[in-house]
C-alpha cells in the first residue's frame, strides 16, 4: 500500500512539472502569435514589436536560466517566470491598445 501511494505520488509531482513547462511554453507561444498579429493589423508598430519581441527572448532565457539540471522549475522559479509572462501579456495589451498605428498605405516592414 505504501510503495503505490509513493508511486502515486511520484507520478503526480512529475506529470505537475510537465504540464507547468507545457504551460509556459504554450503561454509563450500564444504571446508571440499576439505580437505577430498586432504587427499584421498595423495595431502594433514596428519598434513596438522589436520591444517586445526583445522581452519574450528575455523570459525564455530567464526560463532557461532557472532550470535545473533536469529541466525542472522549482514553484518559486515558477512563480518568477509566471509574473515575467504576466508583465509582457500587460505590455503587449498595451502596445496593442495604444492607438500608434501603422498608417494603411504604409506596408508592414520589418518580422
Amino acid at each position: 500500500m505504501l510503495k503505490t501511494a509513493i508511486t502515486a505520488t511520484a507520478f503526480l509531482i512529475a506529470g505537475t512539472a510537465i504540464a507547468s513547462a507545457d504551460s509556459i511554453e504554450n503561454r509563450q507561444d500564444r504571446q508571440y502569435n499576439r505580437i505577430e498579429v498586432g504587427r499584421e493589423n498595423g495595431s502594433i508598430t514596428w519598434l513596438e514589436g522589436l520591444r517586445l519581441r526583445a522581452e519574450q527572448r528575455h523570459v525564455a532565457s530567464v526560463e532557461a536560466y532557472l532550470r535545473d539540471g533536469h529541466g525542472h522549475l522549482s514553484s518559486s522559479n515558477w512563480l518568477a517566470v509566471h509574473r515575467l509572462q504576466n508583465q509582457a501579456s500587460a505590455d503587449i495589451r498595451e502596445a496593442k491598445d495604444n492607438n500608434h498605428y501603422r498608417p494603411w498605405w504604409l506596408p508592414r516592414v520589418g518580422r
